[in-house]
């Protein structure tokens, strides 16, 4: 049994930035929202996207201040920047932070109050938006969090320590989701793997989690089977057109996987990380848990032989027991050249971990409810534990 509704038009390939001045019907001055970093400028991204809505005869107006795991002051400034220009209509250019913070951005460009009144959990009010967000046109420019097809996206804010996720309202669901492969031959070979993985565990969750259905386990499936094969082929050499676009494909299809299924608590756990070390990479820090946050389920024996299917999905042909996937998942870290994260290079020490779990569980703890078994506080700390370095 399962739910889906899909109201994103998904543009798909190399070149397909080409065709957004086709797809521009939103509205007549875009807000596009890049992040604060160089990347987007440099490579030329800013200012073809910027000239296909010229094209399209939209005006537009810049706001370039999204940092990775964005913050509730950087949305609210973004909302304010598209009242103040009277934007209707959001353009997301970047990776999962910048198109996450478009969500919020375009819901408080719209909805009187704090963004902390619409979020819930935590110590968010969980009131429902009251006026339609602007339209969002998503292009991502990285494979790693499938937001351009979700309606989902996670804001940090730093005076509560929480990472939340904002949305569920359909009407976030971007509009037109734009994935052009030849956006991401410029991230550089460490990125590519930490958004990979981040890509992966959306879907690995998905397929172990209690409400993991037909539709879940075809693209969640699918998702694992392509970064298996391609996505240390990306981080060798980045410019490889036919592993982007595979890795692409997955990041995509983990997009839906978290829309018909969705993530366990291993995400609550980095959210958590990263809510209290902001420079943490949401990658980076899955990485750094995944073999101790899989193996506690392992070791419960939740469901063996879905864990050996994600081993042969990851390579490893001759798997035969649940076991077999942590050491598929160690031998990708290790092609991919990021085994062994340390948390201690981010400032990490041990006496934080009890403070994380109840972190995980309070903001995010809806994600705990799809666990096959029960994760206690307990387990949580356990988890960071054998984690840590």
């Amino acid at each position: 049994m399962f739910n889906f509704k899909m109201p994103t038009r998904l543009i798909f390939g190399a070149g397909t930035l080409g065709e957004l001045n086709k797809w521009v019907n939103s509205g007549k001055k875009a807000l596009v929202v890049v992040s604060n970093g160089k990347s987007t400028k440099v490579n030329g991204y800013l200012d073809r996207t910027t000239a296909q809505l010229e094209k399209a005869g939209a005006e537009w107006v810049l706001f370039d201040e999204i940092e990775p795991n964005p913050l509730k002051a950087t949305v609210e400034r973004g909302a304010a920047c598209a009242r103040k220009n009277g934007c209707d209509f959001i353009v997301a250019l970047g990776g999962g932070s910048v198109m996450d913070a478009s969500k919020a951005i375009a819901s408080m460009a719209t909805n009187d109050g704090d963004l902390w009144d619409y979020v819930c959990g935590g110590t968010g009010k969980g009131k429902p938006l009251a006026k339609a967000p602007l339209p969002i046109i998503a292009i991502t420019t990285t494979a790693g969090t499938g937001s351009e097809v979700d309606e989902y996206g996670v804001i940090t804010n730093p005076e509560t320590h929480e990472k939340i996720g904002f949305g569920g309202d359909v009407r976030l669901f971007p509009v037109v989701a734009i994935v052009d492969p030849e956006l991401m031959t410029s991230v550089p070979p460490k990125y590519t793997a930490y958004q990979g993985f981040d890509a992966l565990f959306h879907s690995t969750e998905t397929y172990i989690n209690k409400i993991a259905n037909e539709m879940s386990d075809m693209v969640s499936s699918t998702a694992i089977k392509n970064i298996g094969t391609y996505l240390a082929k990306a981080v060798e050499n980045g410019k490889d057109i036919e592993a982007r676009t595979a890795v692409a494909w997955a990041n995509t299809m983990s997009g839906y996987a978290m829309v018909i299924g969705g993530c366990t608590s291993e995400h609550s756990l980095e959210h958590a990380m990263s809510a209290y070390h902001q420079q943490l990479p949401h990658g980076a820090g899955l990485i750094m848990i995944s073999l101790a946050y899989y193996k506690h389920f392992i070791d419960a024996h939740v469901c063996d032989e879905r864990f050996v299917d994600m081993a042969k999905w990851l390579g490893k042909a001759d798997a035969e027991k649940p076991e077999d996937f942590l050491t598929a998942l160690a031998d990708l870290q290790k092609a991919c050249g990021v085994y062994g994260l340390k948390m201690s290079d981010y400032g990490v020490t041990p006496d934080e971990f009890p403070v994380w779990a109840d972190n995980a569980r309070s903001a995010m703890g809806g994600l705990f409810t799809r666990d096959r078994v029960d994760l206690s506080k307990e387990d949580c700390i356990r988890i960071y534990e054998r984690s840590f370095a």
